[in-house]
């Protein structure tokens, strides 16, 4: 495909803004819906169908479009995706601390600036906007274009998740000097939360349902800071209780196993970076959309697999037909859902005006511009598949999208600037529709040239 295939009258202007109108009018449909002067769904059938796209629908899309379009061949083509979604979070991040420095939100919300700049969205909402992009007769990117373009998204997909469950989940843990006032916060609206928890936020559900049932007994403690820092000035009642003798970090002898015998053998940099990582729950990655990303790289990779569950004359055909009608339902319910989330409306937020503008001019202005230049210079060094423009507006799109909605589950999560991930998500999202829009048009000029 040497140049981006937009047939008929219609401009780039048309061909690019017409799917985000499309995607805007579902949202408005489920905003509508979800409203609390209509009522017309409840939150609890909202957050049933955001239980059923991550189970189901999402999972379907997964394995049907890339287990479909992965290869062995493709695996070694493709690898720049999950390297750019690396890229596009350090260069966020970066970023985010650019803004921290200049916008000074207040102290506690600063590790929160950074995130939030850095992390965006590489799942449901890209995956929404090449389906729309595609679903029109003028097919820009070929007749391929949706299970190409989905393809290369999911097979991204699992990078994020790591991320999620390492950076993101110890970079969003209450700052150890303010534990105690967040602490207090979260032990009220325990209290009046309900057991059935069906009044808690869309937001918190909307893209990684069941996040707040990962909870532990450190999850919403400043776990990093009592390890790695000097608690000598802090009261270690603050904290909950684990065996620190057995850990090492007291420095006291322990129990006299073979564990203990090896923590005190190891250095005090390890043995910390050791507690941390046992603590990580990085054994949540294995999540529904993971576990299909997985199953599809094997499936599409081998051979004897894939010619038994794909293709017109395959056995499972049929059981794979079955998946793909289900994973239509993906697009439409994702826009559902981000109604339903937009039509709580915004919590208030300490976060401040400055900040909160900061980080949504760096995450939906500038750092698409920077992505622009990322992309550019790997086409120069030949990094990038030769005239496959769809591979290169999916990287493009990789650094436009808002902050990842998933990360409104981790500040529930962690107990940590909940109000203001709320707040910060809503108005960001409700900004995209512009930046979005318009940047979608650049990158159709562009690929041109790249």
């Amino acid at each position: 495909m040497d140049q981006l295939a937009v047939s008929g009258p219609k401009s780039n202007w048309e061909a690019a803004v017409e799917p985000i109108l499309k995607l805007l009018s579902l949202t408005v449909i489920g905003l509508i819906l979800g409203h609390p002067k209509t009522r017309v769904i409840p939150r609890a059938t909202f957050k049933l169908l955001s239980k059923l796209i991550f189970a189901l629908f999402l999972p379907c899309l997964i394995f049907v479009q890339l287990g479909e379009s992965i290869t062995l061949k493709e695996v070694l083509l493709w690898w720049f995706v999950p390297v750019n979604v690396l890229l596009s979070t350090v260069i966020g991040c970066a970023l985010g601390y650019v803004v921290a420095v200049v916008c000074r939100p207040p102290p506690q919300f600063f590790r929160f600036t950074v995130i939030m700049t850095g992390f965006g969205n590489t799942g449901n909402l890209p995956i929404a906007i090449i389906g729309s992009l595609c679903d029109t007769l003028d097919q820009p990117f070929g007749p391929n274009c949706q299970r190409t373009g989905i393809a290369y998204l999911s097979f991204a997909q699992w990078v994020a998740v790591i991320l999620v469950y390492t950076l993101v989940y110890h970079m969003m843990e209450p700052p150890m000097e303010y534990y105690e006032v967040v602490a207090d916060e979260n032990e009220i609206h325990a209290a009046q939360e309900p057991i059935g928890d069906i009044s808690r936020p869309l937001l918190q559900e909307a893209e990684w349902p069941g996040m707040n049932d990962k909870e532990t007994e450190s999850s919403k403690t400043p776990f990093i800071a009592r390890v790695f820092m000097s608690v000598s000035g802090s009261s270690l009642n603050t904290f909950p209780d684990f065996d620190l003798s057995e850990e090492g970090i007291t420095g006291g002898a322990g129990p006299s196993s073979p564990k203990s015998l090896r923590c005190l053998a190891e250095p005090k940099v390890v043995r910390r970076i050791r507690i941390v990582a046992e603590k990580t729950p990085i054994i949540q990655i294995l999540q529904p959309p993971t576990i299909a990303s997985f199953l599809a790289l094997i499936v599409g990779t081998v051979p004897i697999f894939r010619n038994f569950v794909f293709g017109s004359d395959a056995p499972l055909s049929f059981f794979t037909d079955s998946l793909a009608i289900l994973a239509e339902a993906l697009i439409p319910s994702v826009m559902l859902i981000l109604g339903g989330m937009l039509a709580e409306g915004p919590n208030d937020s300490s976060l401040g005006l400055r900040t909160t503008i900061g980080i949504t001019v760096a995450r939906l202005l500038i750092l698409p511009f920077i992505g622009i230049g990322v992309v550019a210079l790997a086409d120069k060094l030949n990094i990038l598949i030769v005239g496959d423009k769809m591979y290169r507006f999916v990287l493009l799109l990789q650094y436009t999208t808002p902050t990842a909605i998933l990360l409104g589950a981790i500040a529930s999560l962690r107990g940590y600037a909940v109000k203001e991930a709320s707040a910060l998500l809503f108005w960001q999202h409700v900004c995209a529709v512009v930046s979005l829009s318009a940047y979608i048009v650049v990158y159709f000029n562009l690929l041109a040239y790249i």
